[in-house]
C-alpha cells in the first residue's frame, strides 16, 4: 500500500497502475463501516484507492471542523487490513488553490433535510467529490447509505454533469444494538451513546408500521418524532421522502425512505431506512 500526499503523486500512481480503479472518499476517523466500503470496492475494480481529507468547505462556521476526529495512523491500519492499494492524504492547501473561486452546487436535492440546516454544506461536498474524481481517476466511487442525501446529491451531480464515474451505494453498517456507525459517535458519552439508539428505534417503528399497512407519511413522521423525544434527543427532523427525488411524501410509495436527524448532547447524528409497505 502506498501513501500519496500530492495531486501530482496521486495522478502519477494512477497512470502507472492502470486497470479499473474504485475509490472510497472519506474524511478519516475510519471504522468498520468504511472497511465495508473498501471490501465492496474490491468487487467493482482491479484496484482500490482511499482518500482521507477533512474537507473544510463542507463545514459551517459553527460546526466541528477543528475538533473533527483525526487519526492518520489508525486510518492507515484500517486501509492496510482491508487490502487497499493506495491512500491519498492531501492537505487543504494541496486541494484548494489560493483564492479558489469555482464551486459546484446542486440546488434541488440538497435544498431540504440536512441541506436546509447546513447552508453551503452540499456545495462543499459536490466540489470536493468532483475534484477527487478528477484527481484520483477512478471509474467507480463508493459511498455509504448512512449519508443518504449526500449519496443522492452525488448521483445527481454525476448525472447532470455527465461525469463518467459509476456511483455505488453501500448499505449502512450498524453496531450490534443497531446504532449506525459514524465517526462522530466518538463524541458521545456513555449515557449519550444509549440515548443515541433513539434514532434507530424511531426508524424501526416506522418500518414496522409501514410493513403492517400504515401508508400515511405524516403518521410515521409523528411516531418517529415521539420516539426520539422519548429517548431525550433534540429532534432536528423526521421525514419520509421519495428515495430518488427526496421530495416529502403524503403517502408511501415503492421507494419511500425515512430519514431522521437529532442532537444527542452536542452531537448531531443522522440515520435512515427504507420503508416497504404492503
Amino acid at each position: 500500500m502506498v501513501v500519496l500526499r500530492t495531486v501530482e503523486a496521486m495522478r502519477a500512481w494512477r497512470r502507472a497502475r492502470g486497470g479499473r480503479l474504485a475509490a472510497v472518499p472519506t474524511m478519516g476517523a475510519l471504522h468498520a463501516g468504511h472497511a465495508r466500503l473498501m471490501e465492496e470496492a474490491r468487487k467493482h475494480a482491479d484496484g482500490v484507492a482511499v482518500s482521507i481529507f477533512v474537507n473544510p468547505t463542507q463545514f459551517g462556521p459553527n460546526e466541528d471542523f477543528t475538533k473533527y476526529p483525526r487519526d492518520e495512523a489508525g486510518d492507515l491500519r484500517v486501509c492496510e487490513n482491508a487490502g487497499v492499494d493506495a491512500v491519498f492524504i492531501p492537505t487543504a492547501d494541496e486541494m484548494y488553490a489560493p483564492g479558489a473561486s469555482v464551486f459546484v452546487d446542486e440546488t434541488k436535492l440538497s435544498a431540504g433535510l440536512c441541506g436546509a440546516r447546513r447552508p453551503g454544506h452540499f456545495q462543499g461536498v459536490c466540489t470536493v467529490v468532483l475534484k477527487l474524481m478528477n484527481i484520483m481517476g477512478a471509474e467507480a466511487h463508493l459511498y455509504g447509505e448512512k449519508d443518504f442525501q449526500q449519496l443522492a446529491v452525488i448521483r445527481r451531480m454525476v448525472r447532470d454533469l455527465d461525469v463518467d464515474v459509476e456511483i455505488v451505494g453501500v448499505p449502512i453498517v450498524r453496531e450490534a444494538d443497531g446504532l449506525a456507525m459514524s465517526s462522530r459517535n466518538c463524541y458521545l458519552s456513555a449515557r449519550e451513546r444509549e440515548d443515541a439508539l433513539g434514532l434507530w428505534q424511531a426508524l424501526r417503528l416506522a418500518t414496522e408500521a409501514a410493513q403492517n399497512g400504515e401508508w400515511c407519511a405524516e403518521t410515521l413522521r409523528g411516531e418517529m418524532r415521539r420516539c426520539m423525544k422519548a429517548y431525550g434527543l433534540r429532534v432536528d427532523y423526521a421525514e419520509v421522502v421519495d428515495g430518488e427525488t427526496l421530495e416529502p411524501l403524503a403517502m408511501l410509495k415503492q421507494n419511500s425512505r425515512a430519514l431522521v436527524a437529532a442532537w444527542c448532547g452536542s452531537t448531531r447524528l443522522i440515520d435512515n431506512a427504507g420503508l416497504h409497505g404492503n
